[in-house]
């Protein structure tokens, strides 16, 4: 009874009209931060190295916010849990816009042959860039004007790149840890991320397993 209480109150919390913008303010907690930092020489001794590295992270903890939404708002029940998805797929863009701005701005100063040539020449910078590429049609496509142009079984299709996406973010973070041989977070990463994309495996393949048993069921009869 108390369990049941517990959630029903936790739906309502989540359809307050309250509960969007703060968790907006809660996702620019985070830049907000970096910048506090920056400004008052609390980022180390390079900063413009600290700021680069710092983004990265949170737009892979971002990618794990986003792909846990599914898994939680299954198992606690919540489906009020998806209204908030959107929103949260679109700080991961923001954060990786900001972390290829900081770079192309600190490391690079805007060249863009020079930023070209780095790409090309850098395999974790290569793959990086490329997660940023397929990120951006998904960003793009997060309106209802989008979803309704593309049909939901096509919109839904491409969404789930995020899976892909959150491959190459770990890679890339993979091949930038290796130059220091520190890989303790990436593991911890790739440890989320399998959790949550096992899940979706887990459920799907139960799906198919509970079609094929109705189809034997209906066969019999």
């Amino acid at each position: 009874m108390l369990a049941n209480t517990t959630v029903l109150s936790l739906k309502k919390r989540l359809l307050h009209p309250a509960t969007k913008p703060a968790l907006f303010a809660l996702c620019m907690v985070p830049i907000v931060w970096l910048a506090y930092l920056v400004a008052t020489n609390g980022a180390g001794a390079n900063p413009q190295e600290y700021l680069i590295r710092a983004t990265g992270d949170w737009t892979l903890r971002f990618i794990c916010i986003v792909l846990a939404v599914t898994p939680l708002r299954t198992i606690s029940n919540t489906p009020q849990l998806a209204r908030f998805r959107r929103m949260l797929g679109l700080f991961v863009y923001f954060y990786v816009v900001v972390h290829l701005l900081s770079y192309s701005w600190f490391d690079m100063g805007f060249d863009v042959a020079d930023i070209a040539k780095d790409i090309a020449k850098r395999p974790f910078i290569l793959v990086g860039f490329l997660g940023f590429l397929l990120l951006t049609p998904l960003a793009a496509t997060s309106f209802n004007k989008a979803i309704k142009a593309m049909g939901a079984k096509r919109w839904q299709m491409l969404h789930k790149l995020v899976y892909g996406i959150s491959g190459l973010g770990l890679l890339h973070f993979f091949w930038m840890r290796a130059g220091k041989n520190n890989f303790a977070e990436v593991f911890v990463y790739a440890a989320i991320v399998a959790v949550l994309l096992g899940w979706r495996v887990q459920q799907y393949l139960g799906k198919k397993r509970a079609v094929a048993q109705q189809i034997r069921a209906q066969a019999a009869i």
